[in-house]
């Protein structure tokens, strides 16, 4: 078994990563690490946990944890892990990071947008950023995984396969996004009270969101090229999901023609057929979060706007799953050798 420790339990992708991992065959929680609940009952904090968990929260205490498991999953606020990282923790134990703190590989880039000084950027280059239907092979060597923000992961493999194979210009991407309020976390903040969210939907970050260069790094290095995109979220009165619809220019044939419907579906079927969690929907079926909600699955589709030159692609995914602790467990699974799906064979939820 796979002894697992967890730093930041008691957040909202936190708890997701005890709910899947408690349906993991190969994996035992070991430590609930919590900052806010020390000595309190797991199932305290989350009642759905009554008689499941029956350990008590400990504290954030990452160097004795490492003598005691195989892996790290740090769910915890940006800056907490490049702050306490050391090569002997590395050492001794795999780290799974669900924060921004090693996905960027410029550390200036880093501090511009997340206002931290980065404490252990002797450790950015090796981190794998942990996309695993992209960087699959270099996750399997790890020590430490950067895994994808919940914006970033449905806004890269939506738009992926057409920048790698150069069919749309990469610096006329726009992306609207729009996410369920367990995006923000579990903290008490003003602007996600109910009263404030519900019957209300509003864009937020404009032009300044955090998951915007980290978008642009990873699809850069599929074009081959730094490139910029606008990307504008917007925050829903629902509890879990991502839409990102995107827009896009679209390269010109040799002849003069846009590429058509079937050959662009053969370039997403290029990437994504073999692909347990991608799923490439039928012609004009287009993306639901109803039809992800609970599970590790990526929905995807496209409609070429022939009279415009341009394209919309469009994707889903549950932002706690596949957004966060999901991914993060099918990062686990690469390093330790699992079946890449395992823990994660959840039909979505409907309603």
């Amino acid at each position: 078994m796979i002894k697992v420790g967890i730093i930041g339990a008691t957040g909202y992708a936190g708890n997701e990563l005890v709910r899947l991992l408690m349906g993991h065959k190969e994996a035992e929680i070991k430590w609930y690490g919590s900052r806010s609940y020390v000595e309190q009952k797991y199932a305290s904090v989350y009642q759905n946990m009554f008689e499941i968990v029956e350990d008590t929260c400990l504290d954030d205490n990452i160097e004795a944890l490492a003598e005691q498991v195989d892996v790290i999953f740090t769910a915890t606020p940006q800056g907490y892990l490049a702050g306490v990282l050391t090569e002997e923790i590395l050492n001794k134990v795999k780290i799974v990071d669900l924060s921004a703190d090693f996905r960027i590989k410029d550390v200036s880039v880093y501090e511009e947008w997340y206002k931290l000084e980065h404490k252990s950027p002797q450790f950015i280059e090796e981190a794998v950023y942990g996309l695993c239907e992209i960087n699959r092979e270099k996750v399997k060597g790890a020590r430490l995984v950067a895994n994808p923000g919940c914006y970033t992961t449905c806004s890269i493999l939506t738009a992926y396969p057409l920048v790698k194979e150069g069919l749309i210009d990469p610096n006329s991407i726009i992306i609207d996004a729009k996410s369920g309020t367990s995006g923000a976390g579990r903290g008490a903040k003003l602007p996600n009270l109910f009263c404030e969210v519900n019957e209300n939907m509003k864009a937020y970050g404009v032009a300044s969101h955090r998951h915007t260069p980290e978008i642009e790094e990873q699809l850069g290095y599929a074009a081959g090229q730094e490139i910029f995109v606008n990307f504008t979220p917007h925050l829903v009165p629902m509890n879990r999901g991502i839409l990102a619809t995107e827009y896009a220019t679209l390269y010109r044939k040799e002849d003069g023609t846009y590429p058509t419907y079937e050959e662009v579906k053969a370039v997403y079927d290029k990437y994504y057929k073999n692909e347990k969690f991608v799923r490439v929907l039928d012609k004009d079926v287009y993306p639901e979060t109803k039809w992800v909600e609970g599970s590790n699955y990526v929905d995807v589709n496209f409609k070429i706007d022939s009279r415009t030159g341009r394209i919309i692609m469009m994707g889903a995914i549950d932002n706690l799953v596949k957004g966060a602790a999901g991914q993060a467990v099918q990062n686990m699974n690469l390093l330790f050798g699992l079946d890449e799906a395992e823990g994660l064979k959840l039909v979505p939820m409907f309603p």
